[in-house]
């Protein structure tokens, strides 16, 4: 069962808590006991290995490749509105109990 509180005001807390004077306590601290060459630092570097680097370039290729491929779907399209496709069943049948199979 929640309880309720109903003394807690947001107004009573202190600056570096409630975040919308843009301070923190955690950067207060931090820069309370760095030193004034500390807090110049620059900025922080990341470098990617080789395979970080072939994975963005997959990503990217993947991001791009369409997932459907559209020209199969008009070639059985043009068959079905012609009425030339036709379906084997027993293949069908072969499929999901092949499928079945797998998932058990």
């Amino acid at each position: 069962m929640p309880n309720k509180i109903s003394s807690y005001n947001g107004a009573e807390l202190p600056p570096s808590v409630q975040g919308s004077t843009g301070t923190s306590a955690l950067a207060d601290k931090t820069q309370a006991g760095a030193s004034p060459a500390a807090a110049t630092s620059t900025a922080d570097q990341v470098t990617l290995t080789g395979s970080a680097r072939t994975l963005q370039k997959l990503n990217s290729v993947l991001a791009n490749t369409p997932v459907v491929n559209a020209a199969k779907v008009a070639t059985i399209k043009q068959a079905v509105q012609s009425g030339t496709y036709s379906v084997d069943p027993a293949k069908v049948a072969d499929k999901l109990l092949k499928i079945d199979g797998e998932l058990q």
